[in-house]
């Protein structure tokens, strides 16, 4: 990994935490935020090991300096989310050989909302599980939401991605 690519890396997870702690509107367990885009971004960009290093160094960030959870026993739960959505995101841009366009990037980052849905509603499941405060409710209610929330996340994400793949390759 070369120096160029390191700060690359280092600005996504920057702005990783940036958009984490700045955008997100929380309502019970529902939280809409535009986390994701620099996860995406690095995908995109470089590949699934680099996708894979900024979900993770921006959610274990995001976990250790600003949730209010700190260091717990289910932390790599909530880490792992956008770890595997990088790993998936990365691989895919791989196997299409870094050529997309806007129907490919909408499709890759809609699979990648999906994903992340499930496995955080399988976090939460397993935390109130495991700290005894689960309820069906708490845990399933807003699942619905979830998953339009992601799919408009996916279209705003194809409508701008390109536009910065292209510049960023420029540079």
């Amino acid at each position: 990994m070369n120096t160029r690519k390191v700060a690359y890396i280092s600005m996504l997870v920057a702005l990783y935490l940036v958009l984490a702690v700045l955008t997100p509107v929380k309502v019970l367990n529902f939280k809409f935020t535009f986390e994701a885009f620099p996860i995406l971004i690095g995908g995109f960009l470089f590949g699934p090991k680099e996708g894979f290093l900024i979900g993770t160094l921006g959610s274990f960030l995001y976990q250790i300096l600003f949730s209010s959870y700190g260091l717990t026993p289910t932390t790599l739960l909530w880490i792992l989310p956008h770890s595997i959505s990088g790993l998936l995101v990365g691989y895919l841009s791989k196997k299409l050989d870094f050529n997309f366009n806007n129907k490919s990037i909408f499709l890759i980052s809609a699979a990648s909302a999906i994903l992340v849905t499930c496995l955080n509603t399988f976090a939460l499941y397993i935390d109130s599980k495991l700290y005894g405060y689960y309820s069906f409710a708490l845990v399933f209610s807003t699942i619905g939401l979830k998953f339009v929330a992601g799919i408009i996340l996916a279209i705003i994400f194809a409508s701008i991605i390109p536009l910065i793949l292209k510049r960023l390759k420029k540079a």
